[in-house]
């Protein structure tokens, strides 16, 4: 049995072929979809504005280690265009951004004393 990781993945891709009525739907809804929308989790947060060009979803995805991050991309991918495909919106391609929580260094930036040292 192998190690999990999670993963934190953006997926961007523009909106293509959308009908009048998906339209209509994605700008009824924009107010919900903007920057504070923006959160990482399992089901994925859909982020756009008004001018109905580009979107993003961001999603963590936990996986085999061993799959590594190119797994992460496809399943948070496969998740987004379902999530699209449900909403009845067309898109071009998708790009993702994969980012193994497990492995990341953060950087703490430490107070040290203002003493005489």
């Amino acid at each position: 049995m192998s190690a999990q990781h999670t993963y934190r993945v953006i997926v961007r891709g523009t909106w293509e072929g959308l009908t009048e009525e998906a339209r209509a739907r994605l700008l009824s809804e924009v107010e919900q979809h903007g920057l504070t929308a923006m959160q990482f989790s399992e089901e994925g947060s859909l982020t756009y504005d008004a001018a109905l060009k580009h979107f993003s979803f961001r999603y963590v995805v936990v996986s085999d280690a061993q799959d590594g991050e190119e797994m992460a991309a496809a399943i948070a991918e496969d998740r987004a265009e379902t999530d699209l495909k449900g909403r009845g919106c067309g898109h071009g391609e998708l790009r993702s951004t994969v980012t193994d929580m497990d492995t990341m260094k953060i950087n703490y930036k430490g107070r040290r004393g203002s003493g005489n040292g």
